[in-house]
């Protein structure tokens, strides 16, 4: 193979095959990539209060908050992949992360465990919620597969802000 043709094959476009249909596979591969975003987003907000969580109920919550990250970085590969798997592409870098998240970022110096756990509550909340529009363009155009995916990627949500509003009521 000439240096050429090795050109040419490196900027080729994807021929992924699917048989979605070009419109689906830019609908559906661009709401993914979102999630991805602020999934991304997500993860590492949660892991930030789980390294910075103090106090009486330390052990509880850093091992809550560890657990929930693990979660939803497990699902990042598995959107990324569909994108990929159904012709489309997905996020390229940390910029390209930060163009596209809705999940804000929390740099303060200290935030209170309770503060925390109520603003994370309110992140899966709206996580959930970019989950349900994801799903409904899938459902437009008829990717059962990926729907599905999304629906246990729901569960997941709902159960984690579960989980941190019962750990923040007070009685």
């Amino acid at each position: 193979m000439s240096v050429e043709d090795a050109r040419k094959r490196r900027e080729a476009p994807l021929d992924t095959p699917s048989n979605l249909g070009s419109d689906a596979t830019k609908d559906i591969s661009a709401a993914l990539t979102v999630l991805l975003a602020d999934a991304f987003a997500l993860y590492v907000k949660t892991k930030n209060f789980h390294w910075h969580i103090s106090g009486p109920h330390f052990r509880d919550y850093h091992l809550l908050l560890d657990e929930q990250a693990t979660q939803i970085f497990a699902m990042t590969d598995d959107i990324a992949e569909r994108a990929r798997k159904i012709g489309g592409t997905t996020i390229r870098s940390i910029g390209h992360i930060a163009r596209l998240k809705h999940i804000e970022d929390n740099d303060a110096g200290f935030v209170t465990p309770e503060d925390m756990l109520a603003e994370l509550k309110e992140d899966n909340l709206a996580l959930s919620q970019r989950m349900r529009q994801t799903h409904n363009v899938c459902d437009e155009h008829g990717d059962v597969a990926t729907t599905s995916l999304i629906e246990n990627w729901i569960d997941e949500a709902e159960s984690r802000t579960w989980f941190l509003f019962e750990a923040t009521r007070t009685a």
